[in-house]
């Protein structure tokens, strides 16, 4: 499978997560094998936690949306790893979405996202990227 696909499998999970849909959300992870690690959360072990986790988000009346901005892939094999920075509110998080082919399609085994500290020297935000 091609980067193209890749990048398809993780604007999937960004709709799923904009839209708030459990069901899209279910259709993104893969069956068994996952984790997770939300911002300032323990560590999710499992598929029945990591759902869980996302429907709780999405009952969330505060919660901001997220966006997906500079997407970066490693694909080895079988693992394909999309790095990008995610918007949130006014803050940026680092995320690193892991997925497996499975069956022929791109599913996801591991989400991690954590705050991107940016220094007084950090380039304007349209120049930007991270490698």
């Amino acid at each position: 499978m091609d980067e193209t696909a890749l990048l398809a499998a993780n604007a999937a999970y960004y709709r799923a997560f904009a839209a708030r849909d459990a069901e899209a959300m279910n259709e993104v992870w893969a069956a068994d094998g996952v984790s997770c690690v939300h911002p300032g959360w323990p560590a999710l072990v499992g598929r029945m936690g990591v759902l869980a986790s996302y429907r709780d988000i999405f009952r969330n009346p505060q919660q901001e949306a997220v966006t997906a901005h500079d997407e970066k892939t490693l694909i080895e094999g079988e693992d394909g790893r999309v790095f990008c920075v995610e918007k949130v509110g006014g803050g940026l998080l680092l995320a690193t979405n892991w997925f497996r082919l499975i069956d022929g399609r791109w599913r996801l085994v591991h989400h991690q996202a954590s705050p991107l500290a940016l220094g007084p020297l950090a380039e304007p935000e349209e120049k930007r990227s991270f490698h």
